[in-house]
């Protein structure tokens, strides 16, 4: 009964202070599946909250694991690596059946995962790769090509400047530094423009995903090139955040400076409507259904492919107001 009530105070505080977002705070939680006490456990370390986009991946994860009947034990890193390697000690402690995390960053995760290996917990890597040349250490790795996303972005950049015979300056926004999208996302848009001379890129900083960090930095770029072309934004929410920054300094966001994204969460979806932002790659949050249905075979011992790859899209200004009414995210 002392469990029970814990439990639900913990629950009612979580409710109370993120308005129906998921469990996004400091702690862990724990949500029932409903599957009685032989439902599989899985222990959930998720990177933080710095976007919609995280936001949305919460929430996924949290009511795919309901609708599975499966027990998730969630816990928010904070973007803190030490948070999430605390994270799944405490799920080795717990003898769960099944591990899931996005990692913060890709490096310094073979102790940890060596640990569970040897307690014979399965490991799903989400949405993040990890770069341990040990692959045994993880069952499966879900989430998007990153690197295909930057060359997405880098080919409408091509197309949209086939024509312009002048210098072309970008500045890039990067996320998390040390992350999988990161560096990803640079080396596939480097890629691509790499092949013109004209494209240069004359300031790339990270924003660390975050709307508020884009902003910043993005004013840092302005102050310091008055010419600047393009932006390309590893993420909306900079994205979003710089398109504050680009109005404050008395420029039209879209025209002025063109700007690519990646997500398309609602938010950008909006602002590519409305011409502020001109391309967006997509990167789908809604992996949790697929993480379910992969945690579900491996706890079985069934084979799984060693990469599961989300089949995502991109959008242009029309494009976009067709698929705003029915966005889930």
């Amino acid at each position: 009964m002392l469990k029970r009530i814990s439990m639900l105070v913990v629950a009612g505080l979580a409710a109370a202070t993120l308005a129906g977002c998921g469990s996004e705070s400091g702690g862990g939680s724990e949500a029932g599946g409903g599957g009685g006490d032989d439902a599989i456990v899985m222990g959930f370390s998720q990177v933080g909250a710095e976007s919609g986009w995280r936001t949305a991946n919460t929430k996924s994860v949290q009511d795919s694991a309901k609708e599975a009947g499966i027990t998730l034990k969630f816990s928010d890193a904070q973007q803190k690596q030490e948070n999430q390697i605390k994270a799944i000690r405490s799920y080795i402690q717990q003898k769960v059946d099944v591990i899931a995390f996005s990692p913060v960053v890709e490096s310094g995760w073979d102790t940890v995962l060596k640990e569970a290996q040897g307690a014979n917990i399965p490991v799903i890597l989400t949405d993040r790769a990890v770069d341990s040349a040990d692959t045994s250490l993880y069952k499966t790795f879900l989430g998007s090509d990153f690197v295909e996303e930057g060359k997405k972005a880098g080919q409408w950049l091509v197309e949209e400047y086939k024509d312009a015979s002048d210098t072309v300056n970008i500045v890039e926004l990067q996320g998390t530094t040390g992350s999988a999208p990161a560096n990803d996302r640079k080396s596939g848009f480097a890629e691509v423009i790499g092949a013109d001379p004209k494209f240069k890129i004359i300031a790339s900083q990270t924003g660390d995903f975050t709307r508020a960090k884009g902003k910043e930095v993005m004013e840092a770029f302005l102050k310091a090139h008055p010419d600047i072309d393009v932006l390309y934004a590893h993420n909306d929410d900079m994205g979003l955040g710089a398109i504050e920054a680009i109005e404050g300094a008395g420029k039209v966001p879209g025209k002025d400076i063109k700007i690519i994204t990646v997500d398309a969460v609602k938010d950008g979806m909006q602002a590519l409507a409305d011409g502020k932002i001109n391309y967006i790659v997509e990167c789908s949050p809604l992996l949790g259904p697929q993480l379910m249905d992969l945690a579900k075979k491996v706890v079985a011992g069934e084979s799984v492919p060693a990469r599961v790859v989300t089949e995502e899209t991109t959008f242009t200004q029309e494009q976009a107001k067709e698929a705003l009414p029915s966005r889930q995210y």
